[in-house]
């Protein structure tokens, strides 16, 4: 009877022990997300903690849906009326867009498209020093292999979004309007 309440005990630490190493993994490839960065430096880090940032709207596009989110400088400048005020955003002021594919949710009684499967990360920081060339801002891409359960920087840089935000230069290169709550 020792025999087999030893023999169980050491079975179960072994299954805790592997568990716990698989925990430990997940963690790290997590975490490996935060070392990498875009040509010409904007990094993944810089946007720490965007998991938990507010919404500032939502949108979809042909398959993926959309959501942007930002830190408190971008939020507090959106509720102070920027950019339709004419105020630009301040420097420091930070936004994700995060991209999923779009699927039926099959446990809606209605036709409902949800995130399905993560895509794309896009990053913009207003930094006037540092993007003085791009109209203040530094964007990057970086996407997502759910084979490999990681992100890769988009290789075209913190300039990649420019050309596309210069359209909406008059609103300090922001597509994203501060949905009403």
């Amino acid at each position: 009877m020792k025999k087999l309440l030893a023999l169980t005990l050491s079975i179960t630490a072994v299954g805790l022990i592997s568990f716990e190493g698989r925990s430990l993994i997940a963690q790290d490839t997590g975490a490996q997300k935060y070392s990498l960065q875009v040509p010409d430096g904007l990094r993944f880090d810089e946007f720490k903690g965007y998991e938990d940032w507010q919404v500032i709207s939502v949108s979809q596009v042909d398959d993926l849906l959309k959501v942007v989110v930002g830190d408190r400088a971008m939020i507090d400048a959106y509720r102070a009326g920027g950019p339709a005020n004419g105020r630009a955003f301040p420097d420091g002021a930070r936004m994700a867009k995060i991209m999923w594919k779009s699927v039926q949710n099959p446990d809606s009684p209605t036709p409902a498209q949800v995130a399905g499967p993560l895509q794309f990360i896009d990053f913009m920081v207003k930094d006037s020093r540092r993007f003085a060339a791009t109209a203040g801002w530094g964007y990057a891409q970086f996407n997502y292999d759910a084979t490999s359960g990681s992100f890769q920087p988009d290789g075209r840089g913190t300039d990649c979004g420019a050309a596309c935000h210069k359209l909406v230069e008059a609103k300090d290169s922001v597509f994203a309007a501060y949905g009403r709550r």
